[in-house]
């Protein structure tokens, strides 16, 4: 039984509130923290506000239990846990400005001897960062226990896990502890031990941050391999899709698949984070960055193709907006921006979007008045150009081969499948 009884989760998003909610159904006393008050009243009647399979269920079982409710003001606790967006500036480095305002929620109800865990994926340096800054709110505390004062326990514990799996990864992956010290760090892994069946490693905070930007510069550096190979392929002639099948027979091979991009709040954004803090040291990982984000200019270059060889009066199904399949997560969605460009280049030509998950257009595309959301049956039905981006199962149920005289543009390879 962890010493922890009580827990502060800061930012019900995509990672905070499954976080909260695993905690709370293993005994925890847990208090969500969110700016946004319909996210805090639906929390507080058992409800979720986004997409996650299992979600729903974890977050009504602990508040009908009354382990977790929700506020906007942060509480007095044992532990806080920081899962705040850390998106990046104009020039790519990190903003922490988010950080930085659940910093000065924190600090007030310190007293020494509190938990401080930044969830939130961050540039080498952000959790002393944090620290520093706590630190400086309050000057009659420390991270080190040095000049005799009472000692906050500052950690970092990226989360590693998957949208559309997140309460089943929670539980089952490993798990990365960094401490600004030792006893930080333990007990930052007693805390995770309430739930995490996975093996919990111990390194220092920058170390654990730089993981979490390796292995998400991983998956960006390979899907860009990926990316290029699609459109070498389509300038020579070559189904890439059947190119990589037949790569990956090799037994030392196993090529990813390429899309129109790459989007996430994770693998989009986090190699940035290792160029800005090593420049000149990080040329694959910029280049990769460059490949997957030009991809979507491609996308859209091929339907402006395809398009021009239909009528004026010819409409485009988009099928898909969210980042990935069978989740309604939004962010950096390559999706979204291929449907806001075409939008703007194309005024006068109507854009039917399919997005199952959602029930309104996100507000890249609001205020286009020829961009409608609608079922993939009537989008199909009444458009020329058809342009699959994400592999949703609605989208790969449908019977694109009864189709005639359409252009199809599949950025996923569902028509390749066997």
């Amino acid at each position: 039984m962890s010493k922890i009884q009580t827990v502060a989760v800061i930012g019900l998003g995509y990672i905070g509130l499954p976080t909260a909610a695993i905690l709370a159904v293993n005994g925890i006393d847990v208090v969500g923290v969110d700016v946004n008050q319909k996210t805090v009243d639906a929390v507080n009647v058992g409800q979720v506000p986004f997409v996650e399979p299992d979600l729903a269920a974890h977050v009504a079982g602990a508040v009908s239990q009354g382990k977790l409710k929700a506020t906007t003001d942060t509480p007095a606790a044992d532990a806080y846990i920081v899962a705040v967006p850390t998106p990046f500036n104009e020039d790519h480095t990190a903003d922490l400005s988010y950080i930085d305002a659940a910093a000065k929620g924190i600090a007030p109800h310190l007293n020494g001897g509190e938990l401080v865990i930044l969830e939130s994926t961050s540039p080498p340096g952000a959790t002393q960062h944090l620290g520093d800054l706590l630190v400086e709110l309050r000057p009659d505390l420390s991270l080190d226990g040095s000049n005799g004062k009472a000692t906050i326990l500052l950690a970092h514990c990226p989360e590693r896990v998957l949208p559309g799996r997140v309460m089943i990864e929670l539980v089952t992956n490993d798990r990365i502890v960094g401490g600004i010290t030792r006893e930080a760090a333990d007990m930052a892994k007693e805390l995770y031990s309430v739930f995490c069946q996975g093996e919990i490693l111990i390194s220092d905070a920058k170390t654990a941050e730089m993981a979490k930007l390796v292995e998400n510069s991983y998956r960006d550096v390979n899907i860009a391999f990926a990316n290029e190979l699609s459109i070498i392929s389509d300038k020579i002639g070559i189904d890439v899709w059947e190119l990589i099948r037949l790569a990956n027979h090799h037994p030392r091979v196993n090529i990813l698949q390429p899309g129109p991009g790459v989007g996430g709040h994770c693998i989009a954004v986090d190699p940035w984070f290792i160029v800005a803090a090593a420049p000149n040291e990080s040329k694959l990982i910029r280049q990769a960055r460059e490949v997957n984000d030009s991809k979507p200019h491609w996308v859209r270059d091929r339907v402006l193709a395809e398009l021009s060889k239909h009528d004026p009066e010819a409409e485009v199904a988009v099928l898909g907006l969210a980042f990935k399949a069978n989740i309604d997560d939004l962010r950096e969605s390559p999706s979204v921006g291929i449907t806001a460009d075409l939008a703007g280049r194309l005024p006068k030509t109507r854009i039917n979007v399919v997005e199952p998950h959602v029930n309104s257009l996100p507000i890249a595309l609001v205020g286009y008045d020829r961009v409608a959301l609608m079922d993939i049956d009537a989008a199909v039905g009444r458009s020329k150009v058809v342009v699959i981006l994400v592999d949703h199962e609605a989208v790969k149920s449908f019977n694109f081969a009864s189709l005639t005289g359409k252009s199809l543009i599949d950025t996923r390879g569902i028509l390749n499948v066997a």
